[in-house]
């Protein structure tokens, strides 16, 4: 509320609010434009007492108040309240404890007044405040004892003790101060005073850790219905509980899993937050960095606690209006559905300070003011109304809110996680005091040594390792690691302003990192030993068979022999017996033949009966089948007849004939009747029918009516015997006339049986003979076939000795590689335990620093390792440990430099487990990324509207994601992924995204790339990515611009080189996979391997490969070594061009427009090639080299002079040189050091008298003394005393830069130490010294910026460059962007932005790149919100190629002006070309930007060709000489004018109409007015600087300045003036005699006096040292003063010098009797008043300063301001109102002091 517009205005425009409702009843609406009276309201306030840095109201409102001071409570007034409260509680315990009610109150009220006055609110402790609210939460926490659990006085302090602890010490940070042990001598002070007989040791003797006190808790006995209040007992017991709630928690569905590592200080921050939670009201705020396990452990304790967690899911659009939906959801939750929820909040979700104020109203209210509105307020009072009911409360509207606001309250629990790094802490402990007051804080300090310890050995558990001492010693060296880290953070920040936080989440993930690196290692080396090891052993196997086989293979030999000679005496037997055998074969077989004929007879008789019978046969067979039909019942219907038919009765007739029986009905009767009837039938002797029968047969088949269809009509059965009749009747014909043929076929069988007896017996005796026979033949085989085989082991055996002899002789060399290899893997296995533990440490903890910072953190690590005798490799290097050089190989063919640097940066990129977060502001980590991932990759950004979707896609799909072009701040939204917050849900692994599930697929990679060269990264960020620093490094770039270089001079060498690359990599990858394809043959050879031929000819072939491979490998790298020998040749272009590279990309840090892209600079680098070549291609490497150097140094600094204000360009020209020459061991470090900082620190006690006090100062000779001590200048002092009139006159010398040094110094001194003694004297002119020095080594040209031309710029460009214009203040680039366009016939379209400018802007942009005229886009720096916008749209139309439809045209331009930000977008600087449009500095430089505005046509316009160039000259002179006059200061003129290039250009207009219309007499009066008048002398304001304007003109507009027959001196006061008018003045002419200008102004052509510009010289000259200075890393003093030290040494000595006050009244009384002047009097009484204000500003604030630095007043924003400027050495604003300067605080209190002694001399005489 009293805040203050600014620190110099003491308005307080709440109050006025407040006390304009006050005087007049109400406020003016300004929408309405009506009054608006506020009735019926009263005013109550509060505030402190106006002191200790308290603001104070201004006495008008505090005049509108009737004041009341509340004091606070007396001690006994306190004692007495709480004791009443305590009273009750104790009188249920035992009788040693009731009486303890008024100890326990005085106890706690007496350590709150102790704590209040000995822990004060200092600026780095600015929490710690207290009130009242902490005495009452001690009190609180007592009455949670039981009687049951607390019986003893003792088990009551221990429990007292315990909550004071909680309430006061919980939020104390651990520094040298040892607030915690000044907090414990307080408690022992107060126990001893308060608790009889009481000592801390005693009381405290069982516990651990006295500083921490004992542990109470209420969720360690589950089994009682209320929860008891106790203290531990058993710390183990504890322990297990938590981690069985853990495990709880993480089996609980749709809660993230926690992999926490419990150890003391975790557990212990659990019981606290538990006991917080579990107090009525309890609020909590857990302080620590990110990571630190704050939001974790709150979740845990929430869940012992049974409280649900409710936390705000921030997205990209969440504002106010989200925030106020959540809250009202949480309050629903909690007021209406009743439900316990703590609401935990953290400081990174603080999207608007909002939010915090709405905390801050719930913490001390319970509510937030306007949350709902009148038509929500119904449904709240309906959700409460019964439950207000039940507790008996009322029903109206006040009073159901009222519940509702009390429901909230009991319910609702807010735990803030706050950072306490940076300002932002304290400063919203300061605005927002419910933070402090309504909440208990819990401090998250860094993990201590033993607790960094504990968790190591936890993660160590489960890996094998040698020993427990082991494991306690790897445990002990990750302690040291994380603690180093630490250190070397805090280090990179004082030295090079580079952020980085080291919290716990680093030390999980060495220690998970740890445990997987050294397992993939030990098995990764296991493998390769263990399969170098079987191949090892598979060839000792070979080889020790060749000795067993030689044996063998002599035996069989003999063995063979003999068999040989039993194959021979077995084969005559063979022959014997074969002849007998083939005698009696050939009468067996001539039987055989004969007996053979007569078969054939028989055969052909046989075969004629046979077809014969053929014929009946089918008949036969279709009767019997017929006859199968019939059965007992077929016969029964025949037998039925009576008198059967006519066709019936002639059938049985027919069959009784066949059986021999009567043909009467009867006896066919009878006969069917009988059993065996059918089978009679079917058993008929059809061969043996007797003529007689078929006789009377005959009759009946032979009769017409015996058909068996006839019969079958009338009887089936009948027809049935019908046809087997008719078949017996034609079967019996034909075996009739069979029968001669049947007995002459057996006959002849008969006679053939005999004579096969007779030729089966001859058989038999054949065929013992052929066994016999083949007896010896089998005999024989086997004899052959034994003595084959072993022949053909013999054979075998001679092969596998020649396989033997192949493979032991050809795998040789890996024998013993092998054995070596062995020994070798299994050290590394033994060494990789220290290695690991490097490594890891490496992957966690090394990639934000640069190299000289990773090589002293792995220098300290290993240190830390072989101090505890761990086995590690002696130069170790994370590179070769975590990077195969195969993988290595194939990043550098993918774009990474291949710089030990950037290889380990690759290495961290693909190992981290957290995302890669890749600082990149040379976009070479994007590149490779691109291209290492290729097709797959999506790209997308934070301005991408579909950058959720790419990223869904990529996490559902395992898809790699690019999200380039982070800042500082990444989207919310990307919470989840950044935290990998998987959920487990079944077998699934979910990971909610906004309102999305998605199935998390591991294959998903994430890269984050920036652009920011010096980005400034939370700890929450820190713990979330993995943050690497990819800012290219000199050897980096300089071995890629030595391949650029090395490819256009010699582009076959080049390709060589990448060709042998290529070859080399891929011949030892070949090797490679030949020896792990020989080990895997030999791994996968079953049985002997000598037995295997494939397997041995596949080794022999690999072996000659392997060797043939190896011979061309030596082959490549002899050729590579003679290339690269040539190619060193080239390598003094590179590392110049490196060089001013490295120097380009510091001015960044100078101004945030110098930005300059790699990519960008590496085409220049390429132009300036071409640009150089102007010898034949035959010279040598080192010519060419130094006319590349020559030429692209040049380039180098056109190129960027553009882009650069006037201001920094001799300092880049500087900054080149200094580079240059230091890399050519030109520029001592000593030297280099006393120009940045002179002779800073010098010690006087012991420094020489100065022989020149009277015009040499003290600081001059401080400068000198330490000059002294530099070898180069030994001797500089004693020359002052022994030539004090040379160096006098050297002294005050107008150029003494140029004038010779006094004696031998001339000759003595280089160029550097000449520009020591300037900066050491003569600090004014240090400019022209450097711009001297830069001349003299570099060049005259890279002392004279080029001019600005627009038209080279423009013709540089092309359609897809932006160009930008650097804005300084009262200059318009557009008048030039029209020339150029009128020039070139082109379109241009303007649009100035602001303000709902960004449609037009965005529309004109799309025209002009269809219809390619140009867009011309003003003051983009007052539309920064909407750059990300024009961003995009430039990367998206630069991205088309010139085939697409919608490619911009190639006329198209697009300018932009903007003043300097850093928040312009890089990528836009980065890739357009930059143009600063300040006057240039000096006459000569503005008077050719001038002359580069007039084009041809233009100069032609005007009739007066003569005059015109003459008053052309003079108007330039003019105009430069009202911007150069400027630099005068006050000098120059009284009041500061910008005056613009807009005034030039009307001015030259006005003179070339003026020419035009009066030819004869030229209007000089009129043109004089107009110019200096109306013109330039509309921005003058004051009167003398009119007249010195009109001055001017006069002495320019005149007859004789276009007189042609005079040389018109346009500064006249000059002797020798160099600046005449031309007489042939036209265009070209007139900028080379522009170009004859000195390019250092005299004064006196300003009609200045020769020091007038003294000032601003020094000046200036301190402003480039100092920014020389700014881009050098800091030295850190070790063991200085803390800042809490200098600030009140500081402080004190200031109160020292600043003088007392004036009296006013006695300056008043003494002087006004004297006779002096009255206006002398006002004047003086004036300055005394002036003085006052300012003395007594500086008296207050600086005690004020000491007092908040103590911590005994608080630290408002105004005195932090003042503190921090004290700090920096500069004056505060504050102080500034009396006299403005712009002098450091030191020479600024050195003047202090003079005016105020003036003053006291005057009014004394």
């Amino acid at each position: 509320m009293p805040q203050k517009t600014s620190a110099e205005s003491p308005f307080q425009p709440p109050l006025e609010l407040l006390r304009l409702w006050m005087d007049y009843g109400g406020w003016y609406d300004r929408s309405k434009c009506a009054w608006k009276y506020i009735l019926d309201s009263q005013l109550v306030a509060a505030m402190a007492p106006p002191s200790g840095g308290r603001a104070v109201i201004c006495n008008r409102t505090q005049a509108r108040f009737h004041l009341v001071n509340i004091t606070t409570p007396e001690d006994s007034q306190l004692t007495r309240i709480f004791e009443s409260i305590m009273m009750p509680k104790l009188q249920e315990f035992d009788n040693e404890i009731k009486p303890m009610s008024r100890s326990l109150a005085r106890a706690t009220i007496g350590l709150y007044r102790n704590v209040t006055e000995r822990f004060l609110p200092t600026p780095d402790k600015s929490h710690y405040l207290f009130n009242l609210r902490d005495v009452a939460k001690v009190i609180q926490g007592t009455l949670q004892a039981e009687r049951q659990y607390f019986d003893t006085s003792k088990s009551m302090i221990r429990l007292w003790t315990h909550e004071c602890m909680r309430v006061f010490a919980d939020r104390f940070l651990k520094d040298s101060a040892d607030d915690i042990g000044k907090f414990i001598e307080a408690m022992s002070q107060v126990m001893r005073d308060h608790f009889e007989g009481a000592e801390w040791a005693e009381v405290m003797e069982d516990i651990d850790d006295e500083r921490y006190g004992p542990i109470f808790c209420s969720f360690m006995s589950e089994t009682t219905e209320i929860l008891p209040y106790e203290e531990v007992a058993d710390y183990s017991q504890l322990k297990q509980c938590c981690e069985d709630k853990l495990e709880d928690y993480n089996l609980e569905p749709k809660l993230i899993n926690m992999n926490l590592v419990l150890f003391k200080d975790a557990i212990r921050h659990i019981c606290r937050i538990h006991r917080i939670l579990m107090m009525p009201r309890g609020n909590a705020m857990l302080v620590g960095v990110g990571g630190s396990g704050r939001q974790s452990l709150a979740r845990l304790a929430s869940h012992i606690a049974g409280i649900g967690v409710f936390v705000i899911e921030i997205t990209k659009q969440y504002r106010l209006i989200e925030w106020r939906d959540d809250m009202k959801r949480l309050f629903e939750i909690t007021g209406v559905s009743n439900t316990p929820t703590a609401f935990l909040f953290n400081d990174t979700q603080l999207k608007e300070q909002a939010f915090l104020e709405d905390i801050n109203n719930i913490l001390s209210s319970g509510e937030i003011p306007s949350l709902y509105g009148k038509d929500e307020l119904p449904a709240i009072y309906d959700g409460v109304r019964k439950r207000a009911a039940d507790a008996e409360s009322g029903g109206t509207a006040e009073e159901l809110w009222a519940f509702f606001v009390d429901s909230i309250r009991s319910n609702l629990h807010v735990i803030l996680a706050m950072s306490p790094v940076g300002s932002a802490f304290h400063t919203r402990c300061r605005f927002y005091p419910g933070l402090i007051n309504s909440t208990t804080i819990d401090w998250f300090h860094r993990w201590p040594a033993d607790a960094l310890t504990a968790v190591g050995s936890a993660f160590l558990d489960n890996l094998t390792l040698d020993s427990d001492d082991t494991r306690a010693k790897i445990s002990s060296v990750f302690s040291v690691i994380h603690l180093s880290a630490q250190d070397f953070s805090d280090k990179m920040l004082q030295q090079l302003k580079r952020h980085n936080y080291i919290t716990p989440t680093h030390f999980l993930e060495l220690s998970k990192g740890y445990r997987v690196i050294l397992t993939e290692k030990r098995t990764e080396l296991g493998n390769g030993r263990d399969k170098l090891a079987n191949g090892l052993a598979k060839l000792v196997e070979a080889r020790d068979g060749v000795e067993v086989m030689s044996v063998e293979l002599e035996k069989k030999k003999v063995v063979c022999a003999q068999s040989q000679k039993d194959c021979e005496n077995l084969l005559v037997e063979i022959v014997s017996e074969r002849r007998v055998a083939d005698e009696q074969r050939k009468q067996v077989e001539g039987d055989s033949e004969r007996i053979g004929k007569e078969e054939i007879e028989c055969k052909a008789i046989a075969d004629d009966a046979e077809a014969e019978l053929n014929v009946a046969l089918p008949a036969l067979q279709k009767a019997m089948a017929e006859v199968e039909k019939l059965d007992k019942s077929a016969i029964s219907e025949i037998k039925a007849y009576k008198s059967p038919p006519k066709q019936v009765e002639t059938v049985l007739a027919a069959v009784m004939i066949l059986f021999g029986n009567k043909t009467d009905w009867t006896t066919a009767k009878k006969v069917l009747g009988e059993a065996n009837f059918l089978q009679s039938i079917k058993g008929y002797d059809k061969d043996n029918v007797s003529a007689t029968i078929m006789k009377k047969i005959k009759g009946y088949v032979s009769h017409a009516d015996f058909k068996p269809e006839a019969v079958g009509a009338v009887s089936k059965a009948a027809g049935a015997l019908c046809t087997w009749v008719h078949a017996i009747y034609i079967y019996a014909s034909v075996a009739k006339e069979v029968a001669p043929k049947r007995a002459r076929l057996k006959g002849a069988q008969e006679s053939l049986a005999v004579k096969q007896a007779s030729l089966q017996k001859a058989q038999e005796e054949l065929a013992e003979v052929t066994a016999k026979v083949n007896r010896l033949k089998q005999k024989y085989d086997d004899s052959v076939g034994e003595k084959n085989r072993l022949r053909a082991e013999a054979d075998q055996m001679e092969l596998l000795l020649d396989r033997a002899d192949k493979l032991v002789k050809g795998l040789a060399g890996e024998n013993e590689r092998w054995r070596a290899s062995i020994g070798q893997l299994q050290n590394e296995i033994g060494r990789s335990l220290g290695d690991a533990l490097v490594a890891a440490a490496f992957l966690s903890y090394a990639g934000p620093f640069d190299t000289q910072y990773r090589s002293n953190l792995v220098g300290g690590w290993l240190s830390a390792v072989r101090e505890q005798q761990l086995p590690s490799t002696e130069n170790f290097t994370f590179a070769s440990f975590c990077a195969l050089p195969t993988d290595v190989r194939q990043w550098n063919i993918q774009g990474l430099p291949a710089d030990n640097f950037s290889t380990e940066n690759g290495a961290i990129s693909v190992r981290c487990s957290r995302w890669p977060l890749m600082i990149d502001p040379q976009n070479q980590a994007n590149k490779w990324v691109r291209k290492m991932e290729e097709s797959q990759l999506h790209i997308v950004d934070l301005k991408s509207k579909d950058m959720l979707r790419k990223i869904e896609n990529g996490i559902v799909y395992g898809l790699p994601v690019l999200l380039q072009d982070v800042l500082e701040e990444l989207d919310p939204a990307l919470e989840p992924v950044l935290a990998k917050a998987l959920i487990k849900v079944g077998n699934r692994e979910v990971l909610r995204l906004g309102d999305k599930e998605l199935d998390y697929n591991k294959d998903f990679k994430l890269y984050i790339t920036t652009k920011l060269a010096n980005p400034h990264y939370t700890p929450e960020v820190s713990t979330k990515t993995t943050i690497i620093n990819f800012a290219v490094k000199q050897q980096g770039l300089e071995a890629q611009l030595l391949g650029i270089v090395v490819q256009k001079e010699q582009p076959t060498l080049e390709r060589q080189k990448a060709d042998l690359t290529l070859r080399v990599a891929a011949g030892k990858q070949k090797l490679v996979d030949l020896e792990d394809e020989i080990l895997r043959l030999l791994s996968e050879a079953e049985g002997s391997l000598l037995e295997n031929e494939t397997l041995v000819d596949t080794l022999q072939q690999s072996k000659l490969t392997s060797d043939e491979v190896t011979r061309q490998l030596n082959e490549a790298e002899e050729t590579e070594i003679k290339i690269d020998a040539k190619r060193e040749e080239f390598r003094p272009a590179a590392i110049r061009s490196s060089i001013a590279y490295f120097v380009l990309d510091d001015m960044g840090r100078v101004d945030p427009m110098y930005q300059f892209s790699l990519d960008a600079y590496v085409d220049l680098f390429n132009q300036s090639m071409d640009k150089s070549r102007t010898s034949p291609k035959n010279i040598t490497g080192t010519e060419r080299c130094r006319q590349i150097n020559v030429a692209h140094t040049l380039s180098v600094y056109q190129y960027t002079c553009r882009g650069l204000f006037e201001r920094d360009k001799l300092l880049f020209a500087l900054q080149l040189c200094l580079r240059i020459m230091t890399s050519e061991n030109k520029v001592p470090k000593q030297e280099f050091d006393f120009l940045c900082y002179g002779g800073a620190g010098i010690e006087r006690a012991d420094q020489r008298p100065n022989p020149c006090p009277e015009w040499i100062d003290a600081g001059a000779w401080d400068n000198i003394t330490a000059l002294d001590s530099i070898p180069a200048c030994m001797g500089i002092a004693s020359a002052f005393e022994q030539g004090q009139r040379d160096w006098r006159a050297w002294f005050t010398s107008s150029e003494p830069e140029e004038t010779p040094l006094p004696g031998d110094w001339e000759n003595k001194v280089t160029e550097m130490q000449r520009i020591c003694i300037i900066r050491a004297l003569r600090l004014d002119r240090v400019l022209f010294c450097a711009s001297r020095f830069v001349r003299l080594n570099l060049g005259p040209q890279f002392a004279d910026p080029p001019p600005f031309d627009l038209r080279a710029i423009f013709q540089s460009s092309n359609h897809r460059t932006p160009l930008i214009f650097v804005l300084s203040p009262g200059v318009d680039p557009t008048a030039q962007v029209k020339s150029l366009a009128n020039d070139l016939s082109t379109n241009v379209d303007i649009c100035a932005l602001g303000q709902g400018q960004a449609p037009v802007a965005m529309s004109l942009m799309n025209l002009g790149l269809r219809s390619g005229s140009w867009v011309f886009l003003a003051n983009c720096h007052l539309m920064l919100s909407w750059m990300p916008e024009l961003e995009k749209r430039i990367a998206e139309y630069c991205a088309m190629t010139e085939d697409m439809p919608h490619a911009p045209h190639c006329d198209f331009r697009l300018w932009l002006s903007a003043s300097p930000s850093p928040k312009f977008p890089i990528a836009i600087l980065q890739r357009g070309i930059k143009m600063t449009t300040e006057p240039p500095r000096g006459l000569r430089a503005n008077m050719l930007k001038l002359y580069n505005l007039v084009g041809e046509e233009q100069f032609g316009r005007c009739q007066q060709r003569l005059k015109y160039q003459r008053l052309l000259f003079s108007l330039c002179w003019f105009h430069a000489l009202l911007l150069e006059r400027r630099k005068f200061k006050s000098l120059g003129f009284n009041v500061p004018y910008e005056f613009n290039e807009s005034d030039y250009s009307i001015c030259h207009d006005l003179v070339i109409v003026f020419l035009d219309e009066y030819p004869d007499e030229t209007p000089f009066d009129a043109m004089r007015y107009l110019i200096a008048e109306a013109n330039y002398g509309g921005r003058v304001t004051d009167a003398m600087d009119r007249r010195l304007v009109n001055v001017y003109i006069t002495q320019l507009f005149c007859e004789q300045a276009i007189s042609p027959q005079t040389e018109f001196n346009l500064a006249p006061q000059l002797s020798d003036s160099p600046y005449i008018i031309p007489n042939d003045a036209d265009l070209a002419s007139a900028k080379l005699a522009i170009k004859t200008f000195p390019q250092l102004d005299n004064a006196l052509a300003f009609g200045q006096h020769a020091n007038a510009d003294i000032a601003s010289q020094i000046e200036d000259s301190s402003t480039l040292l100092d920014t020389i200075v700014s881009l050098q890393p800091k030295v850190i003093d070790a063991g200085g003063e803390s800042k809490e030290q200098k600030i009140l040494r500081i402080c004190h000595l200031m109160q020292e010098e600043v003088p007392p006050s004036f009296d006013a009244a006695a300056v008043r009384r003494g002087m006004g009797p004297r006779a002096d002047p009255e206006p002398m009097k006002t004047v003086l009484y004036q300055e005394v008043d002036r003085y006052n204000i300012l003395l007594l500003t500086l008296h207050q604030t600086l005690k004020a300063s000491e007092l908040g630095v103590q911590g005994l007043v608080i630290v408002t924003p105004e005195l932090e301001e003042i503190i921090e400027a004290v700090l920096e050495f500069k004056v505060p604003r504050a102080w500034s109102t009396c006299y403005p300067s712009l002098k450091p605080l030191t020479p600024w209190m050195r003047d202090l002091v003079i005016p105020p002694l003036l003053l006291l001399k005057k009014v004394s005489i």
